[in-house]
C-alpha cells in the first residue's frame, strides 16, 4: 500500500499498519515513492538519444534498446536471469522509472556518449538544446 506522509489521515493509518507488521514480526519493505518521470524529463532523453543516433547511425529505437538499456544502464533494466540469450520482453521499459532513476540512466547516458567523443547539453543548456533540437529535425528521415 502506498501512503502520503504529506495526509495527516494516510499518516496516521501508515504509523498504524507499520505497528502492526511490527508485532507481527513479518517481514516488510520500505521505500520512497518518487515521482514518475517528468514530460520535460522524456522529451529531454528523446532528444539525446535521437542526437546520439544520428550521429552514430543509428535509429531511435536502436540507440534506446541497445546503447541506453543494455550496454549504459543494464543492471537499471534488465529483468531476466543473467544467461543465456536475452530477448527485448526480457528489458523494463523506460515508462518503469521514476524520476531519480530516469536521472541516474540519462546521466549514465551523457558521461558514456562524451567518452565516445559525442559530449551532450545538459538540460539546462537551452541554446545548445535548440541547436540539437534542430539537427534531430533535420534528421528525422533517417531515425
Amino acid at each position: 500500500m502506498i501512503y502520503d506522509l504529506s495526509n495527516p489521515n494516510q499518516k496516521e493509518q501508515a504509523k498504524v499498519k507499520f505497528l502492526y507488521l511490527m508485532k507481527k514480526n513479518k517481514k516488510i519493505e520500505l521505500k520512497v515513492k518518487h515521482p514518475r518521470r517528468s514530460i520535460p524529463q522524456n522529451s529531454y532523453l528523446h532528444l539525446i538519444l535521437s542526437a546520439f543516433g544520428a550521429n552514430f547511425g543509428y535509429t531511435l529505437e536502436e540507440t534506446k534498446q541497445y546503447i541506453f538499456k543494455q550496454i549504459v544502464n543494464k543492471d537499471t533494466f534488465y529483468n531476466g536471469e543473467k544467461t543465456g540469450l536475452v530477448t527485448l520482453q526480457e528489458w523494463r521499459s523506460t515508462s518503469d522509472l521514476d524520476s531519480k532513476e530516469m536521472t541516474v540512466c540519462i546521466d549514465r547516458f551523457l558521461d558514456y556518449s562524451s567518452k565516445n567523443g559525442y559530449g551532450l547539453p545538459e538540460p539546462s543548456n537551452l541554446v545548445w538544446i535548440e541547436e540539437l533540437e534542430q539537427q534531430v529535425a533535420n534528421n528525422k528521415q533517417f531515425l
